[in-house]
């Protein structure tokens, strides 16, 4: 056994190009049999040290376990540390037998203070490994959320007509103070034309306008591509993207808003993750449906919001309106860190946790959505199992730590880099949005933002100026992802008065030819 431990080691030591999978299950079956033969070693041996032996198996045991939980974490830390370490193990046991051995022909016992020491040793060893599987198992645990309910339910006979008002009901929890809001099931149509399902919320003031209350048409962020990541199923449902601005536009200025969960999230199937088509008509239709509430009246002309990957919608949402919902009058259309550039998203954030979480949540949507690419078959080694649990995973709350985490420990980019110059790359690029967007457009962007780099969306911009498209580029020193839609962001009261401006038809801002640096 000490010579199996002694193998171990020196394996994991001079076997450097091992991944991290691989890595990882070595490192956490070398602890556990050390634990297994330490426990079995404990009973052959005098009762004095007997505890000591079993608190100290215990502990490389759950340390075993919680080296498979993060095989990344571990590469730099554990491979020389643990070869080391299992190294010395072995030989000390080889030491200890022989000790024993020879204190056994001598007469002699261990020393009481020996005894004593290496018991509490070996205790806080358990302890602290103990607290590192709690912390492991509260940090990559889910939230429990509510599963999808019978209102979520497809009727027996589903229209074919999209954005018909299929159920509503009132929603209480995570209102703003001052608004009214309901949840809402109707039709849509997915890029393909078949009809589909989706729900949605709609926001008002508690006494909306008697007559053609303005209207927002909401594209929301990334929460996951599971159903339960629905926003209408949130505690917090309007938190998403540009919250402040929501609430001061419904609680101050009178409009309604309405955001679509999008299809498959919370409606059964799978949601198809930044296909811009399918995200543009599942907010076109829920506006549709709103206006079909009996309590609301509901002008036909529209605002798009949309940040982070609603921004993405946003900017679909706009190009199709005209097409696809002539009845709705797009006036305007504000994007927040949109991803403009999927294909340059996915290239430059390839190796970062977020970009790998991002990577994850496309490779589960589009290997429904795109069944000829068989995705999830053409992953990079060690990357599935990775994939399919942050697939699970929502992105908001304590999930998106989890999710965030579960990303640092896929092993490599998610995708290969002959997929992303390929077929995949191919869909990222048809699947980002450009012009011609018929109604004045909005950009803001962080100079700050880790995920939707400052650089992706300058290029994005100035490739929409050169083709013609009139836009007001807005650029935030300072100021990330997040924090561009948060409540002390400069762009919050900036966004409210652009979108009266344009409602009330005042001349739109155009910079193209003097765009902002970043």
């Amino acid at each position: 056994a000490p010579g199996a431990l002694i193998a171990v080691g020196a394996g994991i030591a001079i076997r450097s190009d091992i991944g991290a999978p691989a890595l990882a299950a070595l490192i956490g079956l070398g602890l556990m049999v050390h634990g297994v033969l330490s426990a079995v070693q404990s009973f052959r041996t005098h009762e004095s040290r007997r505890l000591a032996g079993l608190l100290s198996a215990g502990a490389s045991i759950i340390i075993g376990f919680v080296s498979l939980t993060w095989p990344v974490l571990t590469l730099d830390f554990i491979r020389i540390g643990t070869a080391v370490w299992l190294a010395f193990v072995g030989l000390r046991l080889l030491f200890e037998s022989a000790i024993r051995r020879w204190a056994r022909r001598s007469g002699i016992t261990w020393s009481p203070r020996l005894r004593v020491r290496h018991t509490l040793a070996a205790g806080g060893a358990l302890a602290l490994a103990v607290l590192l599987a709690m912390g492991s198992g509260w940090l990559l645990r889910s939230d429990k959320r509510p599963a999808p309910g019978n209102f979520y339910a497809a009727p027996a006979n589903l229209p074919g007509e999209p954005g018909k008002l299929l159920r509503s009901e009132p929603l209480t929890e995570g209102v703003p103070q001052g608004a009214r809001a309901w949840r809402i099931l109707y039709t849509s149509t997915s890029s393909d034309g078949s009809p589909t399902l989706a729900s949605g919320t709609v926001l008002a003031p508690l006494h909306p306008a008697a007559d053609d209350a303005p209207l927002l048409s909401i594209a929301h962020g990334t929460t996951g591509v599971s159903r339960p990541c629905a926003p209408s199923l949130s505690s917090t449902p309007f938190a998403d993207g540009a919250s402040t601005s929501l609430t001061s536009m419904v609680v101050q200025h009178g409009w309604v808003g309405v955001t679509s969960d999008y299809a498959g999230l919370g409606t059964e199937g799978q949601e198809a993750y930044l296909v811009g088509q399918d995200e543009a008509r599942n907010v076109l239709d829920a506006s549709r449906a709103a206006r079909e509430l009996g309590e609301l009246q509901l002008s036909h002309r529209t605002v798009v919001w949309g940040h982070s990957q609603g921004g993405h919608g946003a900017l679909w949402t706009a190009k199709i309106a005209a097409e696809y919902a002539p009845e709705l009058t797009v006036v305007a259309t504000a994007a927040m860190a949109p991803a403009s550039d999927l294909y340059g998203l996915a290239e430059l954030d390839k190796k970062d946790a977020a970009g790998k979480v991002i990577s994850s949540y496309i490779a589960a949507s589009w290997d429904t959505h795109y069944p000829e690419l068989n995705l999830l078959a053409h992953l990079t080694p060690g990357s599935a199992p990775g994939v399919d649990r942050i697939s699970q995973l929502c992105f908001n709350d304590r999930d998106a730590i989890a999710a965030l985490l579960r990303g640092t420990q896929i092993p490599n980019q998610v995708f290969p880099d002959k997929l992303l110059s390929g077929e995949l790359g191919a869909l990222l690029r048809e699947n980002s949005p450009k012009g011609p967007f018929d109604a004045p457009l909005l950009v803001a962007q962080g100079l700050a933002d880790p995920l939707v780099r400052p650089q992706l969306q300058r290029g994005w911009v100035g490739d929409q100026c050169a083709a013609g498209v009139a836009l007001d580029y807005r650029t935030y020193p300072g100021l990330g992802h997040m924090e561009l839609v948060g409540p002390k962001s400069p762009l919050t009261p900036q966004l409210v008065q652009w979108t009266l401006d344009r409602w009330n038809g005042e001349p739109a801002p155009n910079n193209c030819a003097s765009l902002p640096a970043g």
